[in-house]
């Protein structure tokens, strides 16, 4: 039953990390878009938006391809947000 409910509290922690990223996240793209490319700022978005669906579907998997595939992805993601941001 302890399993249980570490599990649980596992859950809830990379919940509100999620949600303290995606705040910070909101805070940068908000600064960008008050002097910046509306489009670029949508961009840059979308590519984090997707960049959190992988690390989420990387947290689940295991099979091991699927995670070097996500990694690559992952790292895909990162390097294009550098690029326009």
């Amino acid at each position: 039953m302890g399993d249980a409910g570490e599990g649980l509290v596992d859950a809830e922690s990379r919940l509100a990390e999620r949600m303290e990223e995606r705040e910070e996240e909101k805070k940068k793209a908000r600064q960008t878009a008050k002097g910046g490319d509306p489009e670029r700022v949508r961009q840059v978005e979308s590519l984090r938006l997707a960049r959190t669906e992988m690390q989420r579907q990387l947290e689940v998997t295991t099979h091991q391809t699927r995670k070097q595939q996500l990694n690559q992805a992952i790292a895909e993601l990162d390097r294009r947000i550098t690029q326009l941001g």
